[in-house]
């Protein structure tokens, strides 16, 4: 049997001046009827008829979809005032009924030359009983494949605001996979670098892998917290059936974690491998410079005797006078080397 899509229908108030400013609006109404870029006026219906399913996506960069925050959703001022800051930490709150939630999300540039270069952007959520507002800076790429899964089945909503909220922050946290996966390519790059090639411009990589690795880390450690609170915290707009979607992620992010504290000690004896070679290197090189040594003793010693300005000097006047300083020389050189053979010092 098959199940007809409910109707689409744009909303009366929706003009082509407010969808250029991107202000993006979905309502899907208790009879299934979805209207989308609802004007502020039927946002606000819509939000306290407390029936059906409303998602509004806002861009923090424009000022006027910024101002819908406080001017139409009446949203808490700290709030809002996190939701412009590209720095505000993770975190949960709850704020007259409205749950806040910021997450961090991340990006892996591969437009760029500098292979551990990421991008890390943090989106907003405002969910309500029946309502959830996004709010992000720019354009992002796991919220246009929300939209578009939306647009393209509008039953989506009928699942409710909370899954919806849960879909995003899943694809936010399923966006580290990626990640994880070029930081363990970058790593056996380095350990093959280190340990069979010994290339010595690998300890700037080598930092700056270690650098990419503690970002993620923190980052993800209080996004772990927060997955902690929102599955295992009791919350009227999170319920039990609902909370059980959130502890996939919680998962998620524990796999994460524990693969990001593998890859550290990883990297960590990667470095450890790298001072060995150095010093093993380095000890070779002082071998070598001993054993020279060793040989030249005998030569600055006796050259430096019978060099000297006395009238009466050993084989001053043989006429293989040479040879033989030459001989004793060589002779003392090779045993030095041969006791210090010996002894096991070279």
């Amino acid at each position: 049997m098959a199940v007809s899509e409910p109707a689409v229908a744009p909303a009366a108030d929706a003009t082509p001046r407010q969808h250029a400013r991107g202000l993006r609006s979905w309502h899907r109404t208790a009879e299934g009827v979805l209207a989308t870029d609802l004007s502020p006026r039927e946002l606000v219906a819509a939000r306290d008829s407390g029936t059906g399913q409303l998602w509004v996506d806002l861009d923090v960069t424009d000022l006027h979809q910024v101002a819908c925050l406080e001017n139409v959703f009446g949203f808490h001022p700290l709030a809002v005032e996190d939701t412009l800051s590209p720095n505000s930490r993770v975190k949960i709150e709850d704020y007259n009924n409205v749950v806040f939630l910021i997450v961090r999300a991340v990006l892996y540039r591969h437009d760029t030359d500098d292979p551990y270069d990421i991008e890390t952007f943090n989106i907003c959520f405002f969910l309500g009983k029946n309502f959830l507002v996004t709010t992000h800076a720019g354009r992002v790429q796991l919220i246009e494949e929300q939209v578009g899964r939306v647009q393209r089945s509008p039953d989506l909503l009928a699942r409710g605001t909370d899954r919806l909220l849960h879909a995003i922050v899943d694809a936010a946290v399923d966006a580290y996979f990626p990640v994880m996966d070029k930081v363990d390519e970058l790593l056996d790059e380095l350990e093959v670098r280190v340990i069979e090639k010994f290339d010595e411009r690998a300890m700037s990589d080598i930092f700056a892998l270690k650098r990419l690795i503690l970002s993620l880390r923190r980052h993800l450690g209080p996004q772990r917290e927060v997955l902690n609170i929102m599955t295992n915290r009791p919350n009227s707009l999170l319920t039990p059936d609902v909370q059980v979607y959130f502890r996939d992620i919680y998962d998620h992010l524990l796999r994460i974690n524990d693969a990001i504290d593998t890859y550290r000690d990883l990297l960590s004896s990667t470095l450890d491998s790298y001072l060995s070679q150095v010093s093993i290197r380095l000890g070779r090189i002082t071998t070598g410079l001993s054993v020279v040594a060793t040989l030249s003793v005998p030569f600055v010693v006796i050259s430096g005797m019978w060099g000297m300005n006395f009238t009466q000097i050993p084989l001053a006047n043989e006429p293989h006078g040479f040879w033989w300083m030459l001989a004793i020389q060589l002779g003392l050189g090779g045993l030095g080397v041969f006791l210090l053979r010996v002894r096991k010092w070279v």
